[in-house]
């Protein structure tokens, strides 16, 4: 797609909504800090951290939302963690919530994101630097197992209604505004694949989960009209079996949905980060 014109209309369109936090951590009956993170290219991230409730240093739990949406919106899933024992970071991605902006957001820069916020965990005393989770939803799921295999102080992720393959999910966007895949569709993945400084084939799910060495459990919802339920097969298949599926009867957004399931979610992780006393 030529053209600064042509750029600049594909970056407005594609850009992720900025949503205010609904609520926080306070709301939920929890104790949270909020902090300033040092992101990539200078700029800083906001994430609220809880400290864990028990003796320290304690394991920790970084909560990264998807697209358009903030750290509020990962607020169910940190009560039961924090119970557990657990220390929990919620930032805001670039581009979302009260983080910096950028020209534009991509998973990549997700799983930048995700990286900073386990750098600062690592740095605080109270945080058991050997022992860090990643917990993300839809496009910080992708990230979450992007950077899972960029990292080695990844312990386990638990992935949250993740899409199989971005291009997969670019034609669906297509579709749903009327758009030919051929030649649009295809002219805009492939300028996005050049903006974003990486190939689809490289980053998607598919091809990030065969290589990821910790424990992963997807978590998908049955009625996910976003992402079909059938993605989440298609990953586990992938991992050759290594991942755990949870099917959760609910749509994309899992939000309270996930509550019936807290204590699953807790188990897998208190497993891989704490397999002394799982």
């Amino acid at each position: 797609m030529p053209g600064d014109r042509a750029h600049r209309f594909l970056l407005h369109r594609l850009r992720a909504p900025r949503l205010a936090h609904g609520r926080t951590p306070a709301d939920l009956g929890l104790v949270a800090e909020t902090v300033r993170l040092r992101a990539a290219g200078g700029k800083s991230l906001f994430a609220w951290y809880v400290p864990a409730p028990g003796e320290c240093p304690a394991p920790a739990v970084l909560l990264m939302h998807g697209w358009g949406a903030n750290a509020a919106l990962m607020l169910p899933a940190a009560p039961p963690l924090h119970a557990a024992g657990f220390a929990v970071l919620l930032p805001d991605a670039r581009c979302h919530g009260a983080s910096d902006d950028e020209e534009f957001s991509s998973m990549p820069r997700f799983a930048e994101d995700i990286g900073a916020g386990l750098d600062w965990l690592r740095a605080q005393p109270a945080v058991e630097a050997a022992r860090l989770a990643v917990v993300g939803h839809s496009v910080g799921a992708a990230a979450a197992l992007l950077a899972a295999t960029q990292r080695e102080d990844i312990r386990a992720v638990v992935s949250l209604s993740a899409f199989a393959h971005p291009a997969e999910l670019m034609r669906r966007w297509l579709h749903e505004q009327h758009l030919p895949w051929w030649p649009l569709g295809w002219a805009v993945a492939r300028h996005v694949q050049r903006v974003i400084g990486a190939r689809f084939d490289d980053i998607a799910p598919l091809a990030t989960l065969p290589r990821v060495r910790c424990p992963v459990l997807l978590v998908h919802g049955r009625h996910d009209e976003t992402v079909p339920y059938a993605d989440a097969e298609r990953l586990r298949v992938a991992s050759g079996g290594r991942a755990e599926l949870l099917p959760v009867h609910a749509g994309h957004d899992l939000g309270e949905a996930l509550g019936p399931h807290a204590g699953a979610i807790v188990g897998f992780l208190l497993s891989a980060l704490l397999p002394s006393v799982a």
